[in-house]
């Protein structure tokens, strides 16, 4: 990569040349040569009248034609006029191929996202012997969509013009090793990338690994980052990357990047409260959730590096809401108080990146909808740029369609945003501005947002058109299922079929039949090759419970592509189901690779290692999907039970409060019984600091437990046993046992069916002998004589009633004699109350 940057570049990534670089440019004789003109043309906006230069058309024009594909066609061409052409060295031939790669990619970027249509047909520029194959453009089209599936991902079928990204791709990716003139490409590279993984159905690992190699030239590249020119750029691309890092599920990094970028832009972003009203009958200011946005440093927006603004008039309409009682804004009371700074482009894109990672990272909840709104109305207030208005009003969209106060206007602003794709008034180069770092969806995703809203509504009818328009059929299936009409839907798909056979189709059809065989048929079709046949047939078989079946459908499917997080857990689950821990724990495994904060995975994960008995490594992956889900009761039972396994005492006590948080009255008598015997015993953890030192906090937790759950023996016991049973040196502990030991006593004999039982007979007999013991020693540290005899008779009538209920249940009619099972334990309670009661008289003597 060559050290020096070609003057011209910092102008084509940001999108606008300066004055003083004008001025550079005339001196350095840039201007002039035709590079220039190109030049001169991609930073108009003119991308079609670069690919209608006749020097363009000589690159691409051949007049032999061997049977080849078009990409390798393209390839050719490109590295003939590199190696070899009279008119230009070799730096200029480099670069007017790098101008050609970044006005195709702009050209089918405004071909499919920002509009305004293109007029421009691959027959204007590519050689007519390269058409002899095919009888229509759409023939082209097929087979250049062919060339552009990766991964085994099937692409979006209407995707126009994919020509262009066609010859970007060969441009920006197969021959980016010969342009070694250009140092800012493989940020153009990562552009391609971006643009390119949309019109995929799955994640590519392929493009994601490409992604990550320019983002590491990239950020070697530091003279692309210095003085005002490049703060800005700098602001861009670590947008760009979060985006990219956001979209392959690396959730830490995308927040790093989106972090750099807000230090860069030097904002303050706060969501904070305010007083405002939202109807117009509001008689009194309440709080409302409004978003502070505060400058910390320079200002850029001065910064002749950062684009200008669009005129408002050439902006897409941010309709009112024209209801009768809810306001169109928030009404504060202290307008003043939140006066925002004028923002720039980049520090509006800042403020968006940052709405979107809070969206990516946050449940569906209503109180994240309310956040997200408070971003989305601070980005409106500002009507500056194309992207970041359309993506605004995206996300508003969104985010009202469920209110019914606001559907309306959700509904009426979606349409506008589908039709701006085909008005003419605001130029593809003000639609560009700030492009890549707002991740506005492509035309047909907007316009599947407004069918589905509409099916939403009950307008069906509506909504067909649409995506039958848009040729989303798996939209369509949808449609006709939900409104029961499962023969249309499949009418529907054979029709498509008779006109042409796609694996997708097929697939679509088995996901209608429940049939294997049009998977299979959607396999060969695809020469083997379709992640989504082996996918849907994995999840037929998972729903019949064809557990093998389905573990050989799924792992060909992510051999083909390994980037599929749903088919890995999935394919988890049926090891899981097959009791094959070894390859649920490496299905699970991937799945928290591609998704750290995947909570399920990592509760799964940690199940895996439990049944391998690998409690360590369980111990640890538990503590992983906590961190993801701390909501989750099923995952705080597992680490519960995991912590007390591994000997992580203080943590199973932790996790017994987060518990109790979650279900009010949850019990588990065994983690209590593992943990009092640890801290009673002194054993040592899982670190070798003894467990005795948790006392006070098993003492906490039992009493909050004993608060929830008051009618358990077992509980109270092991409260009394954690104050010494009674034994203890400390007259405190002592009573506080031996009224835990009266609640225990009371559970037990409420309980139902004991005195029916012989066992359970004795087991509560001896209990009860066992709180006499502990009554006498509790009666020699009372402060009252009363008070001890009070307590001496409450046991001594417990005894009593525990004798005469043995005799009445358990004494032989015919002999008139006790059950020899229980002769000696009701004698010893007649001998223990006759003792009581010589010990209650000794303390009446002291009244």
């Amino acid at each position: 990569m060559s050290g020096v940057t070609w003057t011209p570049e910092l102008a084509v990534l940001r999108g606008f040349p300066t004055e003083a670089e004008r001025q550079q440019w005339k001196q350095e004789g840039v201007a002039g040569s035709e590079n220039g003109s190109f030049l001169q043309l991609l930073l108009e906006g003119n991308y079609e009248a670069i690919f209608l230069n006749s020097l363009t058309q000589n690159i691409f024009n051949s007049t032999k034609m061997t049977e080849e594909k078009i990409d390798s066609y393209l390839e050719k061409q490109i590295l003939t006029f590199l190696d070899f052409s009279p008119d230009l060295d070799k730096t200029q031939r480099q670069q007017l191929i790098f101008l050609i790669g970044v006005s195709s990619l702009q050209l089918f970027v405004q071909s499919n996202w920002t509009g305004p249509l293109v007029d421009l047909h691959p027959r204007e520029f590519l050689p007519s012997v390269l058409f002899q194959q095919f009888s229509e453009v759409k023939g082209l089209d097929a087979a250049v969509l062919s060339l552009l599936i990766l991964d085994g991902e099937s692409i979006y079928s209407l995707t126009s013009e994919p020509v262009l990204l066609l010859l970007a791709r060969v441009v920006l990716v197969t021959v980016r090793h010969r342009l070694t003139a250009v140092q800012s490409l493989p940020w153009w590279t990562l552009r391609y990338v971006n643009i390119h993984q949309q019109l995929l159905e799955e994640r590519s690992p392929q493009l994601f690994a490409l992604a990550e190699g320019c983002i590491d030239q990239v950020m070697k590249l530091e003279n692309l980052f210095v003085g005002g020119a490049g703060r800005c750029l700098a602001i861009q691309f670590h947008l760009e990357c979060a985006y990219i890092f956001l979209y392959y599920y690396d959730y830490k990094k995308a927040k790093d990047q989106f972090s750099i970028a807000k230090d860069l832009s030097k904002l303050q972003i706060d969501l904070t409260g305010a007083l405002g009203k939202r109807t117009r009958f509001q008689e009194n200011y309440v709080a409302q959730l409004i978003l502070d946005v505060r400058r910390e440093g320079d200002v850029l927006s001065d910064s002749e590096f950062s684009p200008a603004p669009t005129p408002q008039e050439h902006l897409t309409k941010n309709l009112e809401l024209n209801d009768d009682t809810v306001l169109n804004e928030i009404k504060l009371a202290d307008c003043e108080q939140f006066q925002m700074p004028d923002l720039c482009a980049e520090e509006l894109a800042v403020i968006l990146g940052i709405c979107t990672n809070l969206q990516k990272n946050n449940p569906v909840h209503k109180l994240t909808e309310e956040e997200l709104l408070a971003f989305t109305s601070c980005l409106l207030s500002q009507p500056k740029f194309w992207a970041i208005q359309t993506s605004a009003l995206i996300l508003r969209t969104k985010l009202e369609r469920g209110s019914p106060r606001r559907v309306e206007r959700a509904m009426r602003q979606t349409q506008a945003l589908a039709d701006q794709f085909e008005d003419k008034t605001t130029s593809v180069l003000e639609r560009l501005k700030i492009f890549y770092c707002c991740q506005v969806p492509p035309h047909w995703a907007i316009q599947r947002q407004l069918a589905s809203l509409l099916f939403e509504l009950g307008c069906t009818s509506s909504a067909l058109q649409i995506f039958e328009k848009l040729e989303m059929w798996e939209d369509v299936v949808i449609c006709h299922e939900r409104a029961g009409q499962h023969g249309k839907a499949e009418e529907v798909l054979r029709q498509e079929l008779e006109k042409k056979e796609t694996p997708s189709l097929y697939c679509l059809l088995g996901d209608v039949l429940r049939d294997h065989s049009y998977y299979d048929k959607a396999w060969e079709l695809s020469r083997h090759r379709s992640a989504r046949a082996q996918r849907s047939k994995g999840l037929l078989h998972l729903r019949n419970k064809e557990f093998k079946e389905c573990v050989e459908c799924f792992e060909r499917s992510v051999k083909i592509n390994p980037m599929q997080l749903g088919v890995w857990f999935s394919l988890g689950c049926a090891h899981l189901a097959l009791e094959d821990y070894g390859g649920s724990a490496k299905a699970f495994q991937r799945c928290v690779t591609l998704e750290p904060d995947n909570a399920e995975a990592w509760n799964n994960l940690s199940t895996s290692y439990i049944r391998l008995k690998q409690k360590e490594k369980a111990f640890r992956t538990l503590q992983e999907a906590l961190k993801c889900n701390y909501e989750h009761w099923q995952i705080w039972e597992n680490y519960i039970l995991t912590s007390t396994d591994v000997g992580e005492f203080s943590e199973a006590i932790k996790a017994y409060h987060r518990l109790l948080d979650l279900r009010d009255k949850y019990k588990d008598v065994q983690v209590l019984k593992i943990l009092v015997r640890a801290v009673t015993d002194g054993m040592t953890d899982r670190s070798g600091a003894t467990a005795a030192g948790l006392r006070g906090k098993l003492r906490e937790l039992l009493g909050r437990v004993t608060s929830r759950v008051t009618n358990d023996g077992d509980i109270w016991r092991l409260y009394a046993h954690v104050y010494g049973n009674g034994q203890s040196e400390k007259p405190d502990e002592n009573e506080k046992a031996f009224q835990y030991l009266c609640k225990a006593y009371k559970c037990d004999t409420q309980s139902r069916g004991w005195e029916k039982d012989i066992t359970s007979f004795k087991e509560v007999a001896q209990r009860a002998l066992g709180l006499a013991r502990v009554a006498v020693k509790c009666s020699e540290n009372k402060p009252s004589p009363q008070e001890a005899v009070q307590a001496l008779s409450s046991v001594r009538l417990n005894l009593r009633g525990l004798a005469s209920k043995a005799k009445q249940l358990f004494t032989d009619v015919a002999s008139g004699e006790i059950s020899r099972e229980l002769a000696d334990d009701v004698a010893a309670l007649d001998a223990t109350a006759g003792e009581l009661q010589d010990l209650s008289n000794q303390f009446r003597n002291r009244y």
